[in-house]
């Protein structure tokens, strides 16, 4: 009885292989399609030389720049590197705060969250990198346009994560102030912020560590920062200098890295 309770049970299932081959043989098609973009002929013969070339500079680097304490040292241009993203992270986050709570349809009614959503979607459409492009033109080429593309680029991100710590707020709380006769004020120093200020706190952080990278990039299109010693050493094959410029690359993330993981795992436990 229960073999033909369980064959019952088998034959009235839903037949899902068809559905299954069919997604392996487009995956399988998408696959052998983008394979088909690899030109391999296009390697150098010396290709193998260089990678050697660029693992011996990258293990053994250049000390003297490393250590430098002038305004060409690896110190000073991860400093520079450090305030661009920490600017543009602090003005980006400030400046999301209006769009967030325009943005939330606890707030403000639903065609109004839809106008400025659609803004925040528009800005996070945007690369980093275009508008690290855009604002050279602008402005020129310097730590001021990191700056600039940094705090653009920052909005719709921390935006987006902003929204969803506002439409998450805890309403009982308010009302429980509001049953204990607090006024507005009292209502958003203990009911709004303490609920708000954790997230933010988390979201500005996660930012920063993202913005920390990608100031890394700009600085090759001229942005400021560490990027552009980089770029100008990779494409004088000094190797010895790349090194020395990814070491302390390597240093300052891990460290961020490591003092970020604390503090959101302390905000995260109240």
């Amino acid at each position: 009885m229960m073999n033909e309770a369980v064959l019952n049970q088998y034959e009235k299932a839903p037949r899902t292989w068809i559905v299954k081959l069919i997604v392996v043989l487009i995956l399988v098609t998408l696959v052998a399609w983008s394979g088909t973009t690899i030109e391999l002929s296009k390697i150098p013969e010396n290709g193998a030389e260089i990678s050697k070339n660029i693992i011996k500079g990258i293990f053994s680097p250049d000390t003297t720049l490393l250590f430098d304490r002038t305004n060409k040292g690896v110190a000073y241009l991860l400093l520079e590197t450090i305030c661009i993203a920490f600017l543009g992270t602090l003005v980006g986050s400030i400046l999301a705060i209006p769009f967030a709570f325009l943005s939330a349809t606890n707030i403000v009614p639903k065609p109004v969250a839809l106008v400025f959503r659609t803004l925040i979607m528009a800005i996070r459409t945007v690369p980093t990198l275009i508008y690290g492009l855009m604002f050279i033109r602008v402005t020129g080429p310097g730590a001021f346009t990191g700056l600039l593309t940094m705090s653009v680029a920052s909005i719709g991100m921390i935006s987006k994560l902003y929204i969803e710590a506002i439409e998450d707020l805890d309403y009982k709380i308010l009302e429980s102030l509001d049953a204990s006769g607090c006024n507005l004020y009292q209502k958003i120093r203990f009911g709004i912020l303490p609920q708000l200020i954790p997230s933010f706190i988390s979201t500005v952080i996660y930012r920063f560590d993202m913005n920390l990278r990608d100031a890394t990039v700009l600085g090759m299109v001229g942005a400021g920062g560490i990027g552009s010693p980089l770029m100008f050493a990779m494409s004088a094959y000094k190797w010895n200098e790349v090194g020395a410029i990814l070491c302390g690359l390597i240093i300052l993330v891990l460290f961020i890295e490591f003092v970020s993981t604390k503090i959101r795992t302390r905000l995260a436990r109240g």
